[in-house]
């Protein structure tokens, strides 16, 4: 078994673009799970059918849940009090990696959080995984924690102090984009779009959606060899 956790930014991302219909054809071609966290429904379902300006995002959203190409933690075998035992231990460690004037700064919030607690589980229990993550604070942490002190010290303009102790609880996941996502969706042929600009548009969409990607990476998606997850 293998699946893809999902952040609720990345399926912001495919909602906002109208691209909930490749989201189902990706599901089809991958030979494990679509999952998302109580943490990350919540996000995506419960707290915007409370808001009028977004209750048709999450009508749609929900659809993907009840059609099972959205599923939660259960299907896996994992229960809720585990996850948030596991959440709220790596909040608590994120909360104490950067401070600030002897006073700590909150890097990630209970959805980013349950998604990497999900994550831990699953691997401890021997399956493959991947987060889904568009947001860049976290994917930094992830990926290169040592340049988060920089990007935030540009954001916050103080000078940060690091606990670097507490980078070893961020280590070794591995992390995918909603660009890299559509990017398989397009070279598999679930895009119904066809032409020389269509990739480079659906690239930019989601760029302009909330994917934290630059120019520079989008030139790059464009030239690297199909993956073969999707299978």
């Amino acid at each position: 078994m293998k699946a893809i956790i999902f952040d609720s930014g990345t399926i912001i991302s495919f909602s906002m673009n109208g691209l909930f219909n490749e989201l189902r054809g990706l599901r089809k071609l991958f030979n494990g799970k679509f999952l998302i966290t109580p943490q990350v429904k919540e996000e995506i379902v419960d707290v915007p059918l409370k808001i009028k300006k977004f209750e048709l995002e999450a009508l749609m959203s929900k659809k993907l849940i009840d059609e099972g190409v959205l599923e939660l933690p259960r299907s896996v075998g994992v229960q809720n009090p585990e996850l948030a035992r596991r959440t709220n231990e790596l909040i608590g460690i994120a909360d104490k990696l950067f401070s600030s004037k002897g006073r700590y700064i909150k890097l990630i919030g209970p959805g980013e959080a349950s998604c990497l607690a999900l994550s831990k589980i699953l691997t401890d229990k021997g399956i493959k995984n991947i987060v889904a993550i568009d947001e860049r604070t976290m994917r930094t942490l992830v990926e290169a924690p040592q340049n988060l002190q920089k990007l935030l010290e540009r954001k916050l303009h103080v000078p940060i102090k690091i606990n670097s102790r507490n980078y070893e609880a961020f280590k070794g996941f591995k992390i995918i984009r909603s660009t890299e996502l559509i990017y398989v969706a397009y070279k598999k042929g679930i895009i119904n779009l066809k032409g020389p600009r269509v990739l480079d548009a659906l690239l930019y969409a989601m760029k302009s959606k909330g994917c934290a990607i630059s120019k520079e990476e989008i030139e790059e998606i464009k030239k690297m060899d199909l993956k073969t997850s999707f299978k």
